[in-house]
């Protein structure tokens, strides 16, 4: 069976969906539901219990960190991680991941599909060892061999890609990673502090893992970069916020014949 883990801090609505979604639609092949929360101060508690899902609290979060809480906390050999924000969509979705995992042995994880670049290396058949970052594990809507990492835990102490670093460990170690069109939805819209807090930590991890460095040069190429499409945008913005003001005139004095 299936273990299926969720990281969450202050997600309550997101939070109660999922559950929903997986309580009601997917209960034959799931074995347990773990909410793993970062002391949450919303309902989160309370709608974990509303669907007897297991309610862990974890006061110091890391990405890696966390993910070794949800392998350790799961009793099943196939750990499926979501983020409370997001959800499965397909009717199939662990049926699909319980046949690969059958299939073949060898296998470490498995990652599911929710974005187009998923979907054209999925088609393209292009593989983790040809593209760990868009082929290999994402940790919202990936499931992972729990005998695998009992043998390679994640690393606590990469502050992003904890997913991608491990999946390129584990290759290196001779197991396999593949897709599976399980198809998922990741539905969040972060704040520009979330977003920049996102952008140090993927600064690092470019870094660290994909030996992407950072130079004088490129760092204010970027900036003037983005100073420019910041105004290129907003002139754009007001020009059509202007001309759908002028329709709109437009209209009121020449308004069309109703049916």
């Amino acid at each position: 069976m299936i273990s299926v883990v969720i990281r969450n801090k202050n997600q309550a609505n997101a939070l109660q969906f999922l559950l929903k979604n997986l309580t009601e639609r997917y209960a034959e092949n799931i074995d347990e539901i773990i909410v793993l929360d970062n002391l949450s101060t919303d309902a989160s508690k309370s709608i974990a219990a509303q669907y007897h899902a297991r309610f862990v609290t974890i006061e110091q979060y890391s990405f890696g960190g966390s993910a070794n809480v949800c392998a350790k906390e799961a009793k099943n050999p196939i750990v499926v991680i979501f983020s409370a924000h997001s959800y499965p969509v397909s009717h199939d979705f662990f049926k699909l991941i319980k046949a690969k995992f059958q299939e073949n042995p060898n296998l470490a994880g498995l990652r599911c599909l929710h974005q187009p670049n998923d979907y054209k290396n999925y088609i393209n058949n292009i593989s983790a060892k040809q593209d760990p970052n868009k082929s290999g594990l994402i940790f919202s809507g990936s499931a992972f061999s729990r005998t695998v990492w009992e043998q390679h835990p994640f690393r606590e102490d990469v502050p992003t890609f904890e997913d991608k670093e491990w999946t390129v460990r584990v290759l290196n170690a001779g197991y396999d990673i593949d897709f599976v069109p399980s198809i998922f939805a990741y539905d969040i819209k972060r704040s520009n502090k979330q977003l920049f807090f996102r952008f140090k930590n993927d600064v690092v991890g470019n870094y660290q893992l994909w030996h992407q460095d950072i130079s004088f040069f490129s760092a204010t190429k970027g900036f003037v970069g983005s100073i420019l499409q910041a105004f290129k945008t907003l002139f754009s913005n007001i020009y059509y916020v202007f001309k759908r003001y002028v329709y709109l005139l437009k209209f009121i004095n020449n308004k069309p014949s109703k049916f």
